[in-house]
């Protein structure tokens, strides 16, 4: 009995380890033959700190009627988009002031493990545990000695302030606030006229398929270093393709925002109260950073993208990057659930109680009457059906769309989209790019959902903003946005 116990006992250990192993490594026996799939493992993705998701959906992009005042016409289109994440409000002064400070941060860090200021090597990480070499990166679980410095770490504190040679004010030097990011270009490498592979390459063209085999490919890639000035050099290289490092593209930017842009868009003003106090004090830390370029706003979002990563450990993979929103995106979202005319339901700016919607510039001129005289503070107004706040109004935001005057009729029906990513050589009219919403210096005409206009991607204003947005992993939302 116990024998005949024990063989049952190992013959049901081994069917089952068999069955396990059946399992893992011949899933077609294990099915029976059947195809059922492999799955990934399950993820969920986490919501994003001040975001907000604006579900998959349709709309007819542009005005009904054209604008009668202003004798604009607008492209129409049905188009639909998938959803996304995007921040509720503009980006504030406090938020990108913690870029700044990190870009600060990141450069004492460097200067504090130089030998010429002590050589502290804990701040920099340049070997693993056991003494191997590594991709050097900043330690910054070491705090920055800000009140107990010596002398040489006071030395490394103090290179990234300047005192202003007349009234002695202590500043931070705002040409050394420079940020370096890499993107590399995933749609240009995926294109078949970009393939390693010549046998891969894309044969629509008249030439033979050797003489096309053996044609040299040119990519153009973007880099850009700091010379022996200090100053940035930016340069689009354009080359033959070699291998996968020529889609890296590298950039530097110098991240401070321009606060004189309160008197050179205003002259015969007396702005220089806002100039001196809107990004530096913290009365403002609550309202939108302006002054800000294209360029700029591109690199808080890789910024934001990279401070997010970290922190993220083996989720990282399975996340999008944060990024200005396609101009159709924009659209989407401010016109709300319904596809309003304005991010409101009402056709009007004032409701019944006669208070506005937002902050703009009524039409006969009175600044104040909506409460402010410039910029109020982010989501002081209602937010639209989306959750969204002061989509009309307040600053006036940058897309990641090239401007054109054909618009949508130039896109595509299906995530939208006009990318060009300007060199430094290239003639000035193509540098423009998209901006939306209208802004507090804007009449009512300009603040609806449809109205475009445009800046020039490295010129700062008063008067725009922005705020970012992320890609959903998934959007499994079943009900559609309803058409305008």
């Amino acid at each position: 009995m116990k024998r005949t116990l024990f063989f049952t006992f190992y013959f049901l250990l081994f069917t089952l380890l068999l069955t396990a192993c059946m399992g893992s490594g011949n899933s077609a026996m294990a099915t029976g033959g059947e195809v059922t799939g492999v799955k990934g493992t399950s993820f969920s993705e986490p919501v994003p700190f001040g975001m907000v998701p604006v579900r998959k959906g349709s709309l007819r992009v542009g005005m009904e009627e054209d604008d009668t005042l202003w004798g604009a016409g607008f492209p129409k289109r049905e188009i639909s988009v998938d959803g996304f994440w995007m921040d509720e409000t503009e980006v504030s002064n406090a938020k990108y002031r913690q870029f700044v400070n990190w870009v600060r941060d990141s450069i004492i860090r460097e200067r504090l493990a130089d030998p010429a200021f002590g050589g502290d090597e804990t701040y920099k990480i340049e070997e693993d545990k056991e003494g191997n070499p590594i991709t050097p990166y900043l330690n910054w679980n070491k705090a920055i000695p800000w009140r107990k410095a010596n002398e040489d770490e006071q030395r490394a504190i103090e290179s990234v302030y300047i005192t202003h040679p007349i009234d002695g004010t202590k500043m931070l030097d705002a040409s050394q606030m420079n940020y370096r990011y890499e993107i590399y270009d995933y749609v240009a490498a995926a294109q078949r006229r970009f393939r390693l592979n010549p046998e891969e390459r894309d044969l629509n063209t008249d030439a033979s398929h050797d003489e096309y085999r053996n044609r040299e490919v040119m990519i153009s890639k973007d880099t850009a270093w700091i010379d022996d000035d200090g100053k940035i050099v930016r340069q689009t290289i354009t080359r033959p393709l070699t291998g996968p490092w020529d889609f890296l593209n590298t950039y530097i930017v110098n991240i401070f925002p321009d606060t004189t842009c309160w008197v050179n868009d205003f002259q015969n003003a007396d702005n220089e109260r806002y100039m001196k106090l809107y990004f530096n004090n913290p009365a403002f830390d609550d309202y939108p950073v302006v002054g800000v370029t294209w360029e700029q706003a591109n690199a808080f979002c890789a910024w934001r993208t990279n401070f997010l990563l970290k922190g993220l450990g083996g989720m990282a993979k399975q996340i999008q990057r944060y990024r200005l929103p396609t101009e159709i995106e924009w659209e989407f979202a401010a016109r709300g659930k319904s596809g309003s005319a304005f991010p409101w339901e009402s056709g009007e700016v004032k409701s019944d109680k006669n208070c506005f919607f937002a902050n703009f510039k009524p039409d006969r001129g009175n600044y104040t009457e909506d409460g402010s005289l410039i910029t109020s503070k982010c989501g002081g107004f209602s937010a639209n059906s989306n959750g969204l706040y002061d989509m009309a109004g307040n600053v006036a935001e940058w897309t990641s769309t090239v401007y054109t005057e054909a618009g949508v009729e130039s896109m595509s029906d299906m995530n939208p989209e006009l990318r060009y990513n300007a060199a430094k050589e290239d003639p000035y009219r193509l540098k423009k790019k998209s901006v939306r919403g209208g802004s507090w210096k804007d009449p009512e005409s300009m603040i609806r959902s449809a109205w475009r206009t445009y800046e020039y991607q490295n010129q700062p204003r008063s008067y725009i903003g922005f705020r970012c947005v992320r890609s959903m992993v998934n959007d499994n939302s079943k009900q559609p946005t309803k058409k305008k």
